[in-house]
This record gives C-alpha cells, sequence and structure tokens, in this order.
C-alpha cells in the first residue's frame, strides 16, 4: 500500500508547534488592502493559534506523514 500524503494546502497554513498547538496566519491579509485600515492590517500581520481543540485535532491529523 502506498504511503499517505500530508495535505498540501494545510502544510502551506498550518504549523504545529513543540507543544502541540496548531499556529496559523491571519486570513484577509493578501488583497484588497487598500480599504483596510492601517490598524487593522498591523493586527492581520500578527499569527495566532487554533482555538478550538477539534479543529487543531483534524490539521494535525492532515498534517501528519
Amino acid at each position: 500500500m502506498p504511503k499517505m500524503k500530508s495535505h498540501s494546502g494545510a502544510k502551506k497554513r498550518y504549523r504545529v508547534t513543540a507543544n502541540g498547538k496548531v499556529k496559523h496566519g491571519s486570513p484577509g491579509k493578501s488583497h484588497i488592502l487598500t480599504k483596510k485600515p492601517r490598524k487593522r492590517k498591523a493586527d492581520l500581520r500578527e499569527g495566532s493559534y487554533l482555538e478550538s481543540e477539534k479543529q487543531a485535532r483534524a490539521i494535525k491529523s492532515l498534517l501528519q506523514k
């Protein structure tokens, strides 16, 4: 049976930290930035962690090798 492959979209969007948390970048910062205030764009630069454990478990399963 062939090896299972990681989800390539999830690989680009999420990182699993050493403590097991799932870190992701803020959505909404790639285009249509002219109408967004400077403060909002600055806040979007920061990454954050997934809130729910259920979502984190689903993402970790996609990232397994």
